[in-house]
């Protein structure tokens, strides 16, 4: 079997978790507009959808951090890249399955990490672009996000105090449609963009491209078509965490909090921080608890989710080093093959199991409106 044979199994492996990405952070744009009842679910996360895939083509900063930033690109190969991506997408479809908003990102980023750690060792890992590009943002973005949602929460309910309830929620309701689709859009230019990077690192090292080369269109569309796919078809789990589990959200908040993550994502995708867009809409979220007189902030879900926050890099790397670790064992083309057989399992073992949840998936819809919930279609097998 050719290298060309190889890389085009990655590829499809690297798409496989694009679309992962796109059911896993749906509810990063939507959560809020459909808590407050701005947007019914499907026509929410259909929009999503669409608007993930103009994201796409707004930038390439954030696919040249993944592509060459973060680790030495001539020392990567194409089982690196491919144990990389199945570090990523096993992490990333466990989180949702048990509804926790964990960043796709650092999932993909950590098996990455690790597998490239496992095969050439920690001198191949540029610790400064890891560190100012990735960790960093992960730190700080949520804690900005929740001071700029807080604000904006306070300053909203303030202009609008001579309202009565009734047309306050009504003139929100409408803005925050908006403020929904701008996440969306910075959604797809952020999170689109890093399983960009890690097909054109494969390119490179396949020698199909030179180091430093940007995206090729071909690259750019595939991968906006797959996040916009998933976004589309999934995403209910972590919707009811993100909507319901964190702040019992008005229709004020959800715009305050929608507003303050596009602004920070769309910023930050053009300076290529590779930023967890889970992490700046909890945030976000978080603030407008803070910024409303009365609210409650449910703490102990908030701390569940940064304690997946916290293992999220660790724990894909450690997949990926394993991963790498399999296929280097067995040997050239046959260790990918077998790695990517693995992974088809576990995907498909995470498939059925759940679908023998999928009373409370599909539930959601009724426990926010108080109807009968259609049934929602399950997520696809990667």
């Amino acid at each position: 079997m050719s290298n060309d044979v190889v890389l085009a199994l990655v590829v499809i492996t690297a798409l496989g978790f694009d679309f992962t990405n796109g059911f896993h952070d749906t509810g990063n744009a939507m959560a809020t507009s459909i808590a407050t009842g701005a947007l019914p679910p499907r026509i929410a996360v259909a929009l999503s959808g669409l608007l993930n895939l103009v994201g796409a083509f707004l930038s390439l900063a954030v696919a040249a951090t993944i592509a060459s930033g973060l680790v030495n690109t001539k020392l990567v190969t194409l089982t690196v890249v491919a144990a990389g991506l199945a570090g990523g997408i096993i992490w990333n479809l466990l989180t949702w399955l048990f509804g926790i908003p964990s960043s796709s990102s650092h999932a993909l980023i950590g098996g990455v990490i690790g597998s490239t750690i496992a095969a050439a060792g920690g001198h191949a890992i540029k610790w400064h672009g890891l560190t100012s590009k990735v960790i960093l943002p992960a730190i700080l973005s949520p804690i900005i996000a929740a001071l700029v949602a807080a604000a904006g929460t306070w300053l909203l309910y303030q202009i609008s105090r001579s309202l009565t309830d009734g047309a306050r929620k009504h003139g929100f309701r409408i803005g925050q449609i908006g403020s929904a689709c701008m996440v969306s859009l910075a959604h797809g230019t952020n999170d689109a963009q890093k399983t960009m990077g890690v097909i054109t690192l494969a390119l490179i090292a396949n020698g199909t491209l030179h180091s430093g080369a940007n995206a090729p269109f071909w690259v750019i569309l595939t991968c906006a078509v797959a996040i916009s796919l998933g976004t589309y078809i999934g995403g209910w789990r972590v919707i009811r965490t993100l909507g319901k589990g964190l702040v019992e959200i008005e229709s004020p908040q959800g715009m305050a909090a929608e507003s303050s993550s596009a602004a920070i994502i769309l910023l930050s995708s053009s300076f290529g921080y590779s930023l967890s867009t889970t992490h700046v809409a909890t945030g976000s979220i978080i603030g407008t608890g803070l910024g409303k007189k009365g609210a409650e902030v449910r703490w102990n879900v908030a701390g569940r989710m940064a304690t997946a926050w916290v293992f999220t890099l660790p724990s894909a790397a450690l997949v990926g080093a394993a991963a790498y670790g399999i296929a280097d064992g067995i040997g050239g083309t046959a260790g990918v093959v077998i790695d990517l057989l693995i992974l088809l399992v576990i995907v498909a073992a995470i498939y059925w199991r759940s679908r023998a949840s999928k009373v409370d998936h599909n539930n959601v819809n009724a426990e926010w409106t108080g109807t009968v919930a259609p049934a929602e279609p399950e997520p696809a097998a990667v």
